[in-house]
C-alpha cells in the first residue's frame, strides 16, 4: 500500500486565519509524550495457534506499515518502546519501525500481554525516555486510553479502539513515575483505515 507523504517539518505552534499548525518540535524536559497503539489485525487462520503466538494477517502487516509512515509524517518517533511480548504486538512494532527515525530502546513486556489499565500505568511509570510508545491489546488498551486523557478526542472510533488505533498524548510531568490518570492532553488519534492512501 502507498504511504502518505511526509509533512514539512513544523517548528512552532501557530494559529493564523483559523488554521492551527501543530508543533513537531522535540518534547521538552517538562513534558512527556505517550504513543499508545493497539496491535494491528491478527490472523485466525490456524485455530490451533495459541493466542500469544498469533501473527498479523496481510491486512495487519499493511496497516502497521501505514502507521509507521503516519507517525513519521508527524514527527512522532518514540525513544523507547514498551511492547507486549505477544507475537502480534511485536510484529506490529517491526512493521511500523522502518519508517521511523532513530533507534528506540525496545522492551518486550510479558506484563503487557492482555494487561488492564492499572498494570499499564504501573509499567509506564518505569519508562525512562521523553517519548514512549506502548503497544498492547484490547480491552485493556482502550480502557487505559480513556482513563489517561483529560478529554477524549471527537473521533467515534476512540472508544472502540479497533486494531491499529493509535493515540498520541502529552503529559506535563518531569518523570514518568508522576503520571496519573486524567493528565493526558490529546495531540492526535488515528485508525489505519483513516490514513490517506
Amino acid at each position: 500500500l502507498p504511504c502518505p507523504r511526509r509533512l514539512p517539518r513544523i517548528t512552532k505552534a501557530c494559529k493564523t486565519g483559523g488554521t492551527i499548525c501543530v508543533s513537531h518540535e522535540p518534547v521538552s524536559q517538562m513534558t512527556k509524550r505517550l504513543i499508545l497503539t493497539r496491535h494491528a489485525k491478527s490472523s485466525w487462520d490456524d485455530p490451533t495457534t495459541p493466542d500469544h503466538e498469533r501473527p498479523l494477517n496481510e491486512c495487519g502487516r499493511a496497516a502497521a506499515a501505514d502507521l509507521g509512515a503516519w507517525l513519521a509524517s508527524r514527527g512522532y518517533a518514540p525513544d523507547e518502546v514498551l511492547c507486549s511480548d505477544a507475537a502480534r504486538t511485536h510484529e506490529t512494532w517491526t512493521g511500523l519501525a522502518p519508517a521511523l527515525a532513530g533507534s528506540p530502546v525496545l522492551t518486550l513486556k510479558s506484563a503487557l500481554y492482555h494487561a488492564g489499565p492499572d498494570v499499564m500505568l504501573a509499567v509506564l511509570r518505569h519508562a525512562k525516555a521523553d517519548t514512549v510508545m506502548m503497544i498492547g491489546h484490547n480491552p485493556g488498551i482502550s480502557e487505559f486510553a480513556e482513563r489517561i486523557v483529560a478529554q477524549a478526542p471527537m473521533n467515534p472510533e476512540f472508544h472502540r479502539y479497533p486494531t491499529g488505533a493509535t493515540l498520541v498524548v502529552s503529559l506535563e510531568v518531569d518523570d514518568w513515575k508522576d503520571v496519573e490518570f486524567g493528565m493526558g492532553a490529546v495531540r492526535d488519534f488515528v485508525v489505519p483505515r483513516e490514513i490517506p492512501a
